[in-house]
């Protein structure tokens, strides 16, 4: 059983010290490739060095919507410089609104569209961050499928969203990925949604180090290797086996970030 993990973090601080055993996890997990997210392009270097440390790493660059305030007059020229320069990088973002933390409507809208104009150019798939955003974040990329057509393309990634939110990005051609909030017990809304994605729109993710999955919830570091709880539950919420959502999910994730598992 082959996994991929869509969402990670591995350059953060709480994994400096043992990232070595966190790797061999994962390979043992069944975990043959991971695509690691960028809040930031400060963070372009460390993801980098991971990325050509580990071969199974690709990665993305991009703004988070919570860092909108950081956008300055080169930001967007030194996002798609990165983003050219390095085959592994098979992504733009993470990207999108976030409404829960911050209420700069105006700045994260034109942060997200310049990074959506960025990833058309370079046609390369988007990694959306929405959260209390729905509405807002359907209205931008129905604007630009519009613009744009399918060249506009990616995942919601970490989803939360309502059955009715999720159709509308099962609507504009997107991905839908789950974390470990999918195995918690009070989550319903999004047990709803994990029900009703098709299966050729399905992807999995741990988001890690954060959301540890049920049963791992009382560790405060999530880790790749994890990402096979999201896979179980999913394989109950829909009625399939654990290969089956294995198997499905790691087609998707090749064909939406362009992987090639026999490199």
């Amino acid at each position: 059983m082959r996994l991929i993990d869509t969402h990670v973090h591995l350059n953060f601080d709480l994994f400096r010290t043992d990232l070595a055993a966190v790797r061999s996890r994962w390979q043992t997990a069944g975990i043959v490739h991971l695509v690691h997210s960028c809040v930031h392009p400060g963070e372009f270097a460390s993801i980098q060095a991971l990325a050509h440390q580990f071969p199974e790493i690709s990665f993305a660059v991009g703004l988070h919507p919570l860092d909108a305030c950081k956008w300055e007059q080169n930001t967007a020229e030194k996002i798609k410089s990165l983003a050219n320069s390095d085959h592994q990088i098979v992504a733009i973002g993470e990207m999108g609104l976030d409404f829960y933390k911050a209420n700069n409507y105006e700045q994260q809208v034109m942060v997200f569209e310049e990074q959506l104009a960025i990833a058309t150019e370079l046609n390369l798939p988007v990694i959306i961050h929405c959260r209390d955003a729905a509405p807002q974040v359907r209205e931008i990329l129905q604007k630009w499928r519009e613009i744009q057509g399918e060249r506009v393309r990616g995942v919601m990634h970490c989803w939360g969203g309502t059955p009715q939110e999720t159709q509308w990005f099962l609507d504009l051609g997107f991905y839908i990925s789950f974390s470990g909030t999918v195995t918690f017990k009070n989550a319903k809304t999004i047990q709803a949604s994990a029900a009703m994605v098709s299966s050729d729109r399905l992807l999995i993710e741990t988001d890690c180090p954060f959301l540890s999955p049920t049963p791992k919830r009382g560790e405060k570091r999530n880790e790749p290797a994890y990402v096979g709880y999201v896979a179980q539950q999913l394989a109950k919420i829909r009625g399939e086996t654990v290969e089956e959502i294995a198997n499905q999910t790691t087609e998707n994730a090749c064909k939406l970030f362009g992987l090639s598992l026999d490199k």
